[in-house]
């Protein structure tokens, strides 16, 4: 899986009717910053709102996921979040002149075929994962559905499905890698039974559906009268039934296209959670309402959790700027060059690392037989870590200083001493103007806070 957030490098653009609605669509996804996450935006609405892709949002679940949010409405998104999971894209914006996304052939491989047209790009914060860290379970026994979450540190998906078909029998599909969605998921199609399809029509739920955009399963013995029937209801010359047990509107890509489809509803369905997820996902007979209920209980989890992964830093991952170019920003020298390590870094975040070891110069004067890191120190290494979230909004802040202005609400939670690592988290609390930042910092040894400070900085040209 990727370690570092990605985006898109140009916009690009999908074209066609939607499934349910029948209404005809143009679907851009542009490009986004670290941290936008995946938004819908109704072009053709008044004030243009977005709608963002979570499970909060989930207003309806008729035959797929619908999601609304300030008045705007998006239909059966999972196919496009699907893709977007697929390729390991974070942020993008899905700009939509209509009510649902194209159809397209029924599955998310149309989506995947543009986003690699458009090209992937990385970028310098590092991903949040949800990591599940002690199962979580879900049972609907009305539907016999069964769905569990166990940890691992990766994204697996095993789905089974049992319709008590004799076409379909039971079926089981299996995404071990999420790097092999795109060849081996994406292409798989929405289906639906014979005796729905009727049904679907007369209640205006498949108004843009088409025989070449579904696999339709016959279970039942079919005349040639009703055959007739489906051939004039979607404009079609004939319609047979091959020997699979399917409508002979398309040719099955897999034998087990069926569970590859429903595989692909749950990681769209899932993506709603609104991070990347870390975890082992089974599912036997899952369905969008399902889907959307674990989705729910996973966010509940998160929450549960906090969202302090920013501070759980992870060696194996490489840093975003190292001791190198740290000193390449920051003018600080020995013995006065605080932060180690920057880990993550965005728009209006950093986060960074000090190390400290006996060998500190300052433990020979402050407290001898005693060490103890001195408060004031650890406030200047906050000071320095929110100096690089500063400096990262000029082009060349090799050529501006950062001045701190003021400190307020400063307070000392716990003793650091050697051998202690810091970890440093630093966020603006408003836009910066006319060069003065202001920003809360909080320094933490392990999950222990020992430092928390509201700061101001102003940042300067050096000629000025």
């Amino acid at each position: 899986m990727n370690i570092r957030q990605h985006t898109i490098q140009k916009s690009v653009t999908v074209s066609g009717v939607g499934l349910h609605t029948g209404v005809p669509a143009n679907m851009t996804f542009v490009p986004a910053k670290p941290n936008h996450g995946i938004k819908f935006q109704r072009t053709d609405l008044e004030g243009e709102p977005t709608v963002d892709a979570d499970v909060d949002n989930v207003v309806d679940l008729s035959r797929g996921t619908t999601i609304e949010q300030s008045g705007a409405r998006i239909n059966t998104v999972e196919h496009t979040l699907a893709a977007l999971v697929g390729m390991e894209i974070d942020n993008v914006l899905i700009q939509l002149d209509g009510p649902e996304p194209p159809i397209m052939d029924g599955s998310s491989k149309p989506y995947v075929d543009a986003l690699v047209e458009a090209g992937t790009e990385e970028q310098s914060a590092l991903r949040n994962f949800f990591e599940v860290k002690e199962s979580i379970h879900y049972q609907d026994s009305s539907r016999n559905v069964e769905i569990a979450a166990l940890p691992l540190d990766d994204y697996r998906v095993t789905v089974m499905v049992d319709y008590n078909s004799p076409v379909l029998g039971s079926q089981h599909a299996t995404l071990n890698d999420i790097k092999d969605f795109s060849k081996d998921i994406a292409a798989c199609r929405t289906f639906c039974f014979l005796h729905e399809l009727e049904m679907l029509h007369k209640n205006n739920l498949i108004r843009g559906g088409d025989l070449n955009n579904a696999i339709v399963v016959v279970d039942k013995k079919v005349d040639e009268e009703e055959l007739s029937y489906l051939a004039d209801l979607f404009n079609k010359p004939k319609v047979e039934v091959r020997k699979e047990g399917i409508l002979n509107n398309v040719e099955l890509r897999y034998k087990n296209e069926p569970a590859r489809h429903k595989l692909l509803d749950m990681v769209g369905d899932l993506a709603l959670v609104g991070r990347p997820i870390k975890a082992q996902i089974l599912a036997a007979r899952p369905g969008h309402a399902a889907n959307v209920a674990f989705a729910k209980k996973l966010k509940k989890a998160m929450k549960e959790n906090g969202d302090n992964n920013l501070l759980q830093y992870d060696s194996q991952f490489p840093p975003v700027l190292d001791i190198n170019q740290i000193s390449q920003m920051l003018p600080h020298r020995y013995p006065f060059l605080m932060i180690d390590k920057i880990y993550y870094l965005d728009d209006t975040t950093v986060c960074g690392m000090k190390n400290v070891t006996m060998n500190e110069p300052f433990f020979e004067g402050h407290f001898p037989g005693n060490p103890v890191m001195p408060g004031v120190l650890q406030v200047e290494a906050m000071v320095q870590t929110g100096g690089i979230l500063v400096l990262n909004t000029v082009p060349d802040p090799e050529n501006y200083w950062t001045y701190f202005l003021a400190i307020e609400h400063c307070r000392f939670r716990k003793m650091v001493l050697p051998g202690d690592t810091l970890t440093i988290k630093c966020e603006l609390l408003a836009p910066i103007k006319r060069g003065i930042a202001k920003m809360r910092g909080q320094a933490y040894v392990g999950k222990s806070l020992v430092c928390e400070a509201t700061m101001s900085a102003s940042i300067v040209r050096k000629d000025s």
